[in-house]
């Protein structure tokens, strides 16, 4: 099916030509009043004024020099002060349709992407506890802008960046450590910024089960045998609530393998040649200042331990190694002040940083009607994504995630995200998929079925005709999702559309005394099936055939 902001550039284009007028930055729109056709354009206000001319004659003399053909639009008009509106055929938007139902599970993907090998690296979380509905936002985002990225034409890689090392693994460690002694009886200070949570205890409790008193005397293995311990058993759990999302990496990437395999040394080899790193005051200093930054950066601490930018900056060197040609970052809110000096590193590597892609997403707070629910991820009162999930279910969770943009904050409502109406949005929408899934049962119990493309011109009605123009955005929407990152403007189209559908189904009746005018409408039932059940995949949700 053509697109037709490519097919009006370059008609638009042509009779510009014709008219020996300049090329100017004029715009495509869809009006918003019904009556002013499907799409406008304001290139004859915009050359009026440049070349003097009245814009109304003007627009006249474009019309008559565009080549349009009538298969796909039966009018174009001259409106207000010089717009240009034009308005679809029937036979184009019945020819939607049919394209729809040929391409099946194939419409709406593109060649964008041309096959280029693309990253997304989201989660990433430190196997510290279990993952939190903070982390869950990310998880989903970074899963459907995968599936966007994949619809869209591009390779795509889901990576995990497994960060075991630092300060906050030992305070893990130790956190075991210490429960494990007061599940053996012993009186022990437990500090207040350990982690607290009573996943922290059942670890405990798990050690002491397998091996008794024994870990008492390891001396300074000893907080090392416990972080190894909680990191397994929690880690396990973080892959286990991910699936249980739908959502499985291709690549676990192990921080400590930047250590082992020379990379960390490598970067610090780099920047000492190209003199952008310097010893002062005992630390190794990253000059970021030479790349914009306000101050220069700590990368090595004067104990030896690199700050965090330094195994960022060997990490994001493997992905351009590892010759992707786009890389896309997901993060917290918490990162935002942070990144630029890990892309300035990259940049200070000899690499395109350009390649990069960091997507910031704002937090989530969770209600239980007007009262706030508090989190933690070292205390005990957090809510867990796995708990969350309990409550309210999967396809519920995911969608809600991403119904609002990446950076608004998110008041994840439980009160609505339980509620079975269409006050809910995940509802609403399935219930669309299932009505028709049962209108197509009803249909074949009677024997009637969609035969023949040569019923599809019996759909003339404007419900219909609505319907077909929502479904044949589509395609144009997953383009623009994966081109923005902007996942959450999905929600909204397939809601969109699954009200254009209950009105139509209001206002035509379906299966009608008509045999081949129901055959025609079956069409169109099955071709926004096809959308519904496209548009559910994308974003990770299930496409139910009875609710």
């Amino acid at each position: 099916m053509q697109k037709i902001e490519s097919y009006l550039q370059n008609k638009i284009q042509q009779a510009l030509e014709n008219l020996s007028l300049p090329a100017v930055d004029y715009t495509l729109s869809t009006p918003k009043i019904e009556t002013h056709g499907d799409v406008s354009t304001n290139v004859a206000l915009l050359l009026a004024n440049q070349i003097k001319q009245n814009p109304r004659q003007l627009a006249q003399k474009i019309i008559e020099n565009l080549e349009i053909e009538d298969e796909v639009f039966s009018k174009m008009e001259v409106a207000g002060p010089g717009f240009i509106n034009f308005f679809y055929s029937s036979r184009y938007l019945q020819k939607v349709v049919r394209t729809i139902l040929q391409q099946g599970r194939r419409f709406g993907r593109a060649d964008m992407g041309k096959k280029q090998k693309a990253q997304v690296e989201f989660v990433s979380a430190n196997p510290t506890g279990p993952l939190t509905i903070g982390h869950g936002r990310q998880a989903v985002i970074g899963d459907t802008i995968a599936n966007f990225l994949e619809w869209a034409g591009y390779k795509v890689t889901r990576e995990y960046y497994f960060n075991n090392a630092g300060r906050q693994m030992r305070v893990l460690g130790d956190s075991v450590r210490l429960r494990y002694k007061q599940q053996l009886g012993e009186a022990v200070d437990f500090p207040e910024d350990y982690y607290q949570g009573e996943y922290i205890n059942d670890i405990a409790k798990s050690l002491k089960d397998k091996y008794s008193n024994s870990l008492q005397q390891r001396g300074e293995q000893e907080i090392e045998i416990f972080q190894e311990a909680a990191e397994q058993v929690i880690f396990q759990d973080i892959k286990k609530t991910l699936s249980r999302m739908g959502i499985e990496f291709d690549v676990y990437y192990n921080e400590k393998d930047l250590y082992d395999n020379g990379e960390i040394e490598r970067v610090i080899q780099i920047l000492k040649e190209k003199d952008l790193a310097y010893e002062k005051e005992g630390a190794l200093w990253f000059r970021s200042t030479s790349f914009g930054l306000e101050q220069d950066r700590v990368i090595v601490k004067s104990s030896g331990e690199p700050t965090y930018r330094l195994p960022d900056m060997a990490y994001h060197r493997t992905k351009f190694e590892r010759g992707f040609d786009l890389i896309v970052d997901i993060f917290g809110a918490d990162h935002i002040a942070t990144y630029p000096d890990v892309l300035a590193g990259i940049k200070a590597l000899g690499y395109d940083e350009s390649k990069i892609k960091v997507l910031i997403h704002q937090f989530v707070t969770l209600y239980q009607g007007k009262e706030k629910v508090k989190m933690s991820t070292r205390r005990a009162n957090f809510i867990t994504l796995d708990e969350l999930m309990d409550e309210v279910g999967v396809d519920v969770t995911r969608w809600f995630f991403l119904m609002r943009s990446m950076d608004s904050h998110l008041n994840f409502d439980l009160v609505l995200a339980k509620t079975q109406s269409d006050e809910n949005p995940v509802y609403y929408n399935q219930y669309a998929h299932a009505r028709i899934c049962s209108i197509l049962r009803n249909a074949a119990e009677r024997g009637i079925t969609y035969e023949s493309p040569a019923t599809l011109k019996l759909l003339q009605d404007s419900n219909e005709f609505m319907l077909i123009k929502k479904l044949m955005d589509f395609p144009a929407m997953v383009e623009k999702c994966a081109r923005d990152f902007s996942p959450h403007l999905l929600t909204q189209y397939l809601s969109d559309l699954s009200a254009a559908f209950h009105k139509f189904y209001t206002e035509c009746w379906v299966l009608t005394t008509d045999k081949e005018l129901s055959q025609a409408r079956l069409a169109l039932c099955l071709a926004t099936k096809t959308v519904l059940a496209n548009g559910f995949s994308i974003i990770g949700v299930a496409a139910p055939e009875s609710m």
